[in-house]
């Protein structure tokens, strides 16, 4: 019953789906059923399906072991839809999947999901400033030049590099370092950084690096407040003040200084229940659809724990300013909940745990297309985010670092070359 780890790259969600059926349906144990006095051969009931699918992916790296019961559940009806499983009557696609007795069977053949196909691509290698180029309009045989006076010391100056004791000086254009430069430089090594992590020969599979924004990259790294959070420029793009007052009360439970109303019996469910409603109608999930294949790659590493914390620590820098700073204060309140030995049960059926993880996933991290592992995978990251999220949303320093000694050092030989021309 093992489940090799499936690493990062593309079509994570795809090879995860085709693994997963592949071991179910190598491994899951059939035999002889009686139903309505009748037998059948090489079967099994719902119920057999979930205990023997659910350990399964308890027990797996890709997944881990808060995945729910009710999770199995709609995986397998995700099974039943795509004629992975058909019930003891061959019937499959409309029919609905419970946690019950009712029979069910392999159909001969379980067509493993496609991969997309897109044409090959080149490693994406993206271009920094060539500072030698001359701009554009200009070459080495058409450069404008003043009329010189000609004196002895020009006179000897010529003579000399005309019989080599001088070497003849070429002209070097050097472009001015602009802001567009610099953010250029950012977002290059930045993703340069990413891929290395990842290990792969190309990003252009997990995300388009033309929506990546540079000005997000920046913005997420020196607009922030002293505790690390993003501050917005645009204020209008920051959480309702009432969410923000509802975040904060549960975050500090039971000081709730910020709420005027009285409290009751069962008052911080309805308060946790209107945190849940705004982030659960958000138009976009809060790590964005277009970066939904790059968060799905860094799964694979989790079982290199610190590797794993720095690749999702530079994906997080590719937000948007607003959707990084939403992600910040909601693991920050979750992870306070959790830990929070006076906050009365928030739902009967969960722990406060399990409740976090399986209300807030799916605002988290969701695809735009439907994706058969999405909710497990979402409910993985999250998962992952609650134990480490001081460190996932902090600025990667060594990054930082480096990026920021490469500007510097362009902008030092560009006032070392002013000096000399004015020399």
């Amino acid at each position: 019953m093992e489940h090799r780890i499936v690493g990062p790259g593309p079509y994570r969600a795809t090879r995860l789906w085709n693994e997963t059926v592949e071991i179910f349906r190598a491994k899951m144990p059939l035999r002889k059923h009686r139903c309505r006095f009748k037998s059948y051969e090489h079967c099994f009931t719902a119920a057999e399906a979930v205990d023997w699918l659910h350990e399964l992916l308890r027990c797996s790296q890709n997944f881990g072991p808060e995945v729910t019961r009710k999770q199995t559940v709609q995986l397998l009806k995700k099974f039943l839809k795509n004629h992975v499983i058909e019930d003891i009557k061959g019937k499959w696609g409309q029919e609905d999947f419970e946690d019950n007795r009712h029979l069910y069977r392999f159909p001969p053949s379980s067509p493993l999901k496609p991969y997309p196909k897109k044409p090959p691509y080149q490693k994406d290698v993206i271009k920094f400033p060539e500072w030698n180029d001359p701009p554009p309009g200009t070459s080495q045989e058409n450069i404008p030049v003043r009329p010189v006076v000609m004196n002895s010391e020009m006179w000897y100056k010529r003579h000399s590099i005309a019989i080599g004791e001088v070497p003849a000086c070429r002209l070097v254009h050097r472009r001015q370092l602009t802001e567009a430069n610099v953010e250029e430089i950012w977002k290059s090594m930045t993703l340069s950084y990413l891929q290395k992590i990842l290990g792969l020969d190309s990003l252009e599979e997990v995300l388009d690096i033309k929506l990546v924004n540079s000005k997000f990259i920046i913005h997420n790294v020196y607009s922030v407040s002293k505790q690390g959070v993003v501050i917005l420029d645009d204020k209008s793009k920051e959480l309702p003040h009432w969410v923000l007052s509802a975040m904060k009360c549960l975050a500090n439970w039971p000081n709730c200084s910020d709420l005027k109303q009285p409290m009751y019996l069962g008052f911080e469910k309805d308060v946790f229940k209107t945190i849940a409603d705004y982030y659960g109608h958000l138009k976009e999930p809060l790590l964005t659809f277009h970066l939904f294949d790059a968060f799905v790659s860094v799964l694979g590493l989790l079982q290199k724990e610190k590797v794993a914390v720095e690749a999702f620590q530079i994906c997080c820098l590719l937000l948007p300013p607003e959707n990084r700073r939403k992600l910040q204060l909601l693991m920050r309140m979750m992870a306070r909940i959790c830990l929070n030995k006076e906050m009365p049960p928030l739902c009967d059926g969960f722990g406060t745990r399990t409740l976090m993880v399986q209300t807030f996933s799916r605002c988290i991290l969701c695809s735009k297309d439907e994706v058969d592992l999405d909710e497990l995978l979402a409910a993985r990251l999250v998962t992952f985010l609650m134990d480490n999220y001081q460190e996932i949303l902090k600025v990667p320093l060594a990054l930082q670092t480096s990026i920021e000694e490469r500007v510097a050092h362009l902008r030092r030989v560009q006032v070392k070359e002013r000096i000399l021309s004015v020399l």
